[in-house]
């Protein structure tokens, strides 16, 4: 899409941002949970990796997301929320309530968090790795590292590995 060099109001650039921006990565985010109905580890496994590859292939995604999408009063939330409406997000929250009565995912959960919380552990140590980047400790960790962490806790908790084998 070629534009003119300037955008009339912020509302127009925001619209050019979803459209050439977050569309195709939320199209490459879709068919997660139908493609593993009845493995709800899988999914949520694959999902969390597909937050962490985004974030890695797209260094501003993790950043904007922090300060626009999650920050009170973020006008790109608004704008996708009135775009987009609340019905994926539903149809994850009622495919994460229907796992867990099922018995195939934990029932401590709370449904309406649990999105929210993978982005969490994933975005959240990407949008700020400029300021631990410095950090020795820290420096060389990437997204892959992120995600495998990420991964980790939400399907092994934080209680010692049972036969476990670490991934590379």
């Amino acid at each position: 899409m070629q534009h003119e060099g300037y955008f009339k109001t912020r509302d127009q650039l925001i619209d050019v941002l979803i459209e050439e921006c977050f569309l195709p990565l939320r199209a490459g985010m879709g068919g997660i949970f139908e493609a593993h109905p009845d493995d709800p580890v899988a999914a949520l496994t694959l999902l969390t990796e597909r937050f962490a590859e985004i974030g890695e292939r797209y260094p501003w995604f993790a950043p904007l997301w922090v300060r626009e999408v999650i920050s009170e009063g973020g006008l790109l939330r608004q704008r996708m929320h009135a775009r987009f409406g609340q019905s994926h997000q539903l149809a994850a929250q009622a495919a994460i309530a229907r796992w867990q009565r099922e018995g195939r995912l934990n029932a401590a959960l709370e449904p309406s968090l649990l999105f929210q919380s993978l982005l969490g552990l994933t975005l959240l140590p990407l949008a700020t790795s400029r300021v631990w980047c410095n950090d020795p400790a820290r420096r060389e960790l990437s997204a892959r590292d992120i995600g495998r962490h990420a991964v980790a806790l939400i399907t092994q908790g934080v209680g010692p590995a049972h036969g476990t084998h670490e991934r590379g």
